[in-house]
């Protein structure tokens, strides 16, 4: 596309330079081509994003919708001036959401609002939206990059996302078939994923530049606290296929803000508890340390992080150790923390 009679003088003035909007779009280009696939039809820069959908061997396709932000974490990623994965994030969000009803990830668009358009920081974010693409099989079709002068500051950014999936309606989870006695799987998570970032930010005073949290913290193994805090969230959405196509699951639950007690419910039915075992839960060293600078009881811990697990599957007692070997030759340290219970009043209790 050729811009070079698009120019004004008077819009710049006002805060928005418009040549900076293309200068990003070219430098994310070759980002965006590495999530092209099968369905993707034209290039970034057009008015609308375009996907060929393919529903061939599906009896009643069903197209299925997330979008969602990073939160706070920001926050973090523009103090230590780091962009590259903070899109790994916003994919992760809303493509771990709908793998919960077993959709596969068709395509993902972008929404990045910032003070002032710095062309090559907007590459740089979306150099990580298009690697959470990649490892999602998402392809990347659009986006949006708005500079709002006058409403944040110029070093200032937020970053949303939207993505859709398919599934054949007989495929979904839908929780229905689950049963007393089926067996609560946990998929270990990176770190502390996109959530609980305001309370962190509270506990090691982030907003008032901490200088602490960028020193090596043996209790982190010589890794900084920030380090931690900005490592991207996984994206469980092609070990999940894979498992999908082994082993029947019964419910799925991506461990999002709410934690344990908000998120696991959501994927089980009426009269039935998900019993999890904490000693078997594998908390990360960066929830000890949260918990411990931020004098944290253990209830609000696990009612507001993942603790160590970004996602739990369920499946019958007698796939258990099937669906474990799946998930661990997907690259899954996938391991058993609880099981299907009787209750009338509880959807999940920690003992």
């Amino acid at each position: 596309m050729d811009h070079k009679n698009s120019y004004s003088a008077s819009y710049a003035a006002a805060g928005v330079d418009i040549t900076a909007g293309y200068k990003a779009v070219e430098l994310m280009k070759k980002h965006v081509a590495r999530t092209r696939n099968q369905g993707s039809l034209d290039d970034v820069g057009g008015f609308g994003g375009c996907f060929g959908l393919n529903v061939a061997g599906m009896e009643e396709p069903v197209l299925v919708s997330g979008t969602d932000g990073v939160g706070t974490k920001l926050k973090l990623a523009i103090l230590m001036d780091k962009h590259d994965t903070i899109g790994i994030d916003c994919v992760a969000m809303c493509v771990n959401d709908i793998i919960c009803v077993g959709a596969k990830p068709l395509f993902f668009l972008d929404y990045i609002a910032c003070g002032k358009n710095f062309p090559e920081k907007i590459a740089s974010i979306v150099a990580g939206v298009a690697e959470g693409c990649v490892q999602s099989g998402a392809a990347l079709i659009g986006g949006e990059t708005a500079e709002h002068p006058g409403l944040m500051p110029v070093d200032d950014y937020d970053l949303a996302g939207f993505s859709v999936g398919i599934v054949d309606k007989k495929k979904m989870i839908d929780n229905s078939k689950m049963a007393e006695g089926d067996v609560v799987i946990a998929l270990p998570s990176t770190g502390i994923h996109s959530n609980g970032f305001s309370l962190c930010r509270r506990v090691f005073d982030i907003d008032r530049g901490n200088p602490d949290i960028f020193m090596p913290c043996d209790e982190l193994g010589g890794q900084s606290v920030a380090e931690a805090l900005l490592t991207p969230t996984k994206i469980y959405v092609k070990p999940i296929l894979a498992l999908l196509e082994q082993v029947q699951v019964k419910g799925i639950s991506h461990i999002t803000g709410g934690g344990f007690y908000e998120n696991i419910p959501r994927s089980i039915p009426d009269g039935l508890c998900a019993r999890i075992n904490k000693s078997a839960v594998r908390i990360l060293p960066i929830f000890h340390v949260i918990a411990k600078r931020g004098r944290i009881p253990e209830r609000d811990m696990f009612n507001t992080f993942n603790m160590g697990v970004g996602m739990s599957v369920v499946v019958s007692a007698q796939e258990a150790d099937k669906a474990l070997a799946v998930l661990q030759e997907n690259g899954i340290d996938a391991y058993v923390i609880g099981s299907i219970v009787r209750s009338a009043e509880e959807k999940v209790i920690l003992e």
